[in-house]
């Protein structure tokens, strides 16, 4: 999921960049990488540009192929994904050749899908008139700060500042001085800086740069919203690296961004991003400087969003170079239309390197905090940035965090974090070092070994008893878990059935697969009757999860063309920039399948495309697929 298109959309992937910030952030290698958060993506192909942020390892200089670095990768296999619902036959595709080929519309609270389609900043409603404060005392400021402080404000000297120094230092002294600056002088903002031991009021122009470091909620109309709203288009990057890019141009701490779910990274994805008091207009500037990213369709609300508020997302995605026939196509499409698919965990939640997150996740739960860190930090077969390497094999060989911290020049990945723990608690308080990780950071180890067992459970459920509903199984009534008995079962479908994360709160299907969690959290070394943890965040509380998903709005067209490097769907940017639709020619010699369907939160698209193909979609498996097409 993170190669740049070989023709980048205009003005959005290319444009010339005013904005120095950017710089950084978006400057792309030409160097192929794994990225470790990948989503399903087939890899790039070998003659295309992938953005990347930082370098090639040294392997992939020494020319080490994209599936070299895969053979370590995991397989569906391997995390319980073994089984189909459907008896058609597969054909062969390629996923994510591009990822243009993988577009998401987010599904609002109201059912509406998120489109943007209106780059305008919104007219202001205009405010009630408000009684005028008396006038403030001009004498606080001298005649040479009012010349200096009239030039700052008529745009003179914007990149620069006024300092005021307070000689009679009391909290009263400066509140006059700011107010008649800003009285005085609409436009110049201040705030209060002490420099060796003395006090000033520093004033900047809103327009300069400076101004962008202090927010400025006394220009906040009562009656405007306090949240923008706004819809955020981004291409190969995924929601929290773009919530950071903003983050950084705004000078804004990201949790001032709120957002209903994360979206792909390998994509085309548009969703709505609320952010607290920060005007359209400043939002808009950013369109001119921002790579693969576009804001709009901006609107002022008085409430965040909240994670898990979307009713779904809307899918489009193109597999090229099918081999299928028409035939198998529509029969293929056909079953996941009226059957639907199971509702696997997919590979974007296991990770993508040599250590899986369950692994980690499964130490946790045993409370093996040595394993835990010897997984995270210890060196690993497969593809890594060059400074991953070093920093693995300096705590290989010292078990020093301080020495092995200077090997990284970021120190915010989770290696980095984790050493920065360890050096400030120590080797012998790992459980409050690994706390540095961020928080969902943490849970994503251990939610990724329930999914694990719910995999592998759920095959176990469909091979045991197929897609009927059985004595046993357990539906939902409300939220609470419901046994079913044998009479019940004749009036359910697979399509009631739930299948339980493993944890402290739920209860287990009577027959024996509902025996078989028990089993496998034994072998891990785990007591199913004990899922609480000493530390109160690792505990599992445990979930139910549909078996059977059937998707919503499925379409689909077997699709021709002759140039691999365009993309075959027509995004929201290039139809805001009236670009043309792409043409399709009946003779291509490329064949493709584009579908489009709606899925509820929490469910996985590339399950749903595996069902068509009947194919692995493990980088693993795809980066063989697509590098024997290639060659």
């Amino acid at each position: 999921m993170a190669e740049a298109e070989p023709t980048p959309v205009p003005a959005l992937v290319g444009e010339k960049r005013s904005c120095p910030e950017a710089e950084e952030e978006d400057t792309p290698s030409k160097k192929l990488r794994v990225e470790k958060d990948d989503k399903n993506g087939g890899p790039p192909k070998p003659d295309e540009e992938e953005e990347a942020e930082g370098g090639a390892s040294d392997g992939e200089e020494e020319g080490e192929t994209f599936a070299d670095m895969m053979k370590h990768g995991l397989t569906e296999v391997d995390v319980g994904i073994l089984k189909y619902v459907s008896d058609h036959e597969g054909f062969s595709g390629i996923l994510k050749e591009r990822y243009s080929d993988f577009v998401v519309h987010e599904i609002n609270k109201q059912g509406k899908i998120v489109h943007l389609d209106d780059l305008s900043i919104p007219a202001e409603v205009e405010a009630p008139a408000e009684v005028e404060e008396p006038p403030i005392d001009s004498d606080v400021l001298t005649e040479e700060q009012k010349k200096q402080l009239g030039e700052l404000q008529l745009f003179r000297n914007k990149e620069t500042n006024v300092s005021i120094e307070v000689v009679d230092d009391t909290k009263e002294k400066r509140t006059l001085v700011h107010k008649a600056i800003k009285t005085q002088f609409p436009g110049v903002e201040t705030k209060t800086e002490e420099k060796d031991g003395r006090r000033f009021i520093v004033a900047y122009h809103v327009a300069g740069k400076k101004a962008l470091a202090a927010p400025r909620k006394h220009f906040w109309p009562k009656n405007r919203g306090s949240f923008c709203h706004f819809v955020l288009y981004k291409e190969n990057k995924d929601t929290m690296d773009a919530i950071n890019v903003l983050s950084k141009f705004l000078r804004l701490r990201p949790n001032m961004f709120s957002y209903m779910g994360t979206k792909d990274k390998r994509a085309v994805t548009v969703q709505e991003i609320a952010v607290l008091k920060i005007t359209a207009e400043r939002l808009a500037h950013l369109n001119k400087c921002l790579m693969n990213l576009k804001l709009g369709n901006f609107c002022y609300k008085n409430h965040p969003l909240k994670l898990g508020e979307l009713q779904g997302n809307h899918f489009t995605v193109v597999i090229r170079n099918i081999s299928g026939t028409e035939e198998q196509v529509n029969q293929a499409m056909t079953s996941l239309r009226q059957t639907g698919f199971i509702n696997y965990y997919g590979m974007q939640r296991f990770g993508t390197t040599a250590v899986p997150t369950q692994q980690v996740g499964r130490a946790i739960l045993r409370n093996d905090w040595k394993e835990v860190v010897d997984l995270i930090l210890k060196p690993r077969p497969g593809a890594e940035k060059e400074f991953l390497v070093r920093c693995r094999e300096e705590w290989a060989k010292t078990q020093d965090p301080e020495a092995a911290l200077k090997k990284l020049p970021n120190k915010r990945c989770v290696e980095g974090q984790l050493l920065r723990g360890l050096s400030m608690y120590g080797k012998k308080n790992i459980v409050t070092a690994f706390g540095l990780i961020p928080r969902n950071n943490r849970l994503m180890y251990i939610h990724s070994y329930q999914s694990k067992v719910w995999n592998t459970m759920v095959s176990r459920r469909i091979e045991a008893f197929g897609l009927k509903a059985v004595e046993g199984d357990l539906v939902l009534r409300g939220t609470t878990a419901h046994v079913l008995s044998a009479e019940e079962a004749e009036t359910h479908s697979i399509h009631d059935i739930v299948m339980p994360l493993p944890g402290f709160d739920v209860i287990y299907p009577t027959h024996h697969v509902g025996k078989g969690y028990g089993e496998m959290l034994s072998v891990d070394g785990l007591d199913i009757d004990n899922m609480r943890h000493k530390v109160k965040d690792y505990s599992l509380a445990g979930a139910y999860r549909r078996v059977i998903i059937r998707p919503s709005d499925v379409s689909w067209e077997v699709i021709q063309y002759d140039d691999p490097r365009i993309s075959l769907v027509h995004s929201d940017f290039e139809k805001l920039e009236n670009k043309p639709a792409p043409v399709f020619n009946k003779e291509g010699k490329y064949r493709a399948l584009r579908l489009e369907f709606s899925l509820p939160p929490s469910t996985y698209a590339t399950m749903a495309i595996r069902e068509v193909l009947k194919l692995d979609t493990s980088i693993k498996k795809q980066t063989q697929l697509n590098t024997t097409w290639f060659n």
